[in-house]
């Protein structure tokens, strides 16, 4: 059990049936009247965001999320599975679980899976991967201003913003949070 005083984020709990992560929290002493916590948290298994005012005093049980390294097999229709390292067993996510990022991951990228009492909630791609550049228009010398970019056509299908001098077939680094270009690789 975990009592609202004791809130800090990145904290997960059951509240209601539902399991939540704290994102923000500040603990608030008025002149008067009794103390409270101010929250702002997510349901980790729907993953909409909630503002909270909680007694310092309540307690609620925690809530312990299972986080595994697996790697990504391949996907049939709306299933995507992914298979154990250890254990070589393959677990099947349905495409809903999947984060927009999920995009940036090609065949055998390792991710992490999140799981509640055995139940696969999410999948959390690695923060940065080097994919290849399949198709993107030419850059011509002369043709820009200050950090002009062209859109870029990825091996997974995913579409970035790239330099100028980026070419097809080259290999680049992605940031998969924001899904931006880093570098080359």
């Amino acid at each position: 059990m975990i009592s609202a005083g004791d809130f800090r984020n990145g904290v997960t709990f059951e509240m209601e049936g539902n399991v939540y992560q704290i994102i923000e929290f500040q603990h608030v002493k008025p002149g008067k009247g009794a103390a409270f916590v101010r929250t702002k948290m997510r349901n980790v298994i729907v993953g909409s965001v909630v503002d909270h005012t909680f007694n310092p005093n309540e307690k609620y049980p925690t809530a312990f999320i299972e986080r595994r390294d697996m790697q990504y097999s391949y996907n049939d229709g709306d299933l995507y599975y992914f298979m154990d390292p250890e254990s070589y067993e393959l677990v099947p996510v349905n495409a809903g679980e999947l984060s927009d990022n999920f995009k940036f991951v090609k065949d055998n990228e390792t991710c992490k899976i999140l799981a509640y009492k055995g139940k696969v909630f999410g999948v959390e791609p690695p923060n940065t991967v080097t994919l290849t550049i399949t198709k993107t228009d030419p850059g011509f010398k002369g043709d820009t201003a200050t950090n002009a970019t062209k859109p870029a056509t990825l091996e997974t299908g995913a579409q970035v913003r790239v330099p100028l001098f980026i070419d097809e077939g080259e290999t680049i680094i992605v940031d998969t949070r924001t899904g931006e270009y880093l570098s080359r690789a």
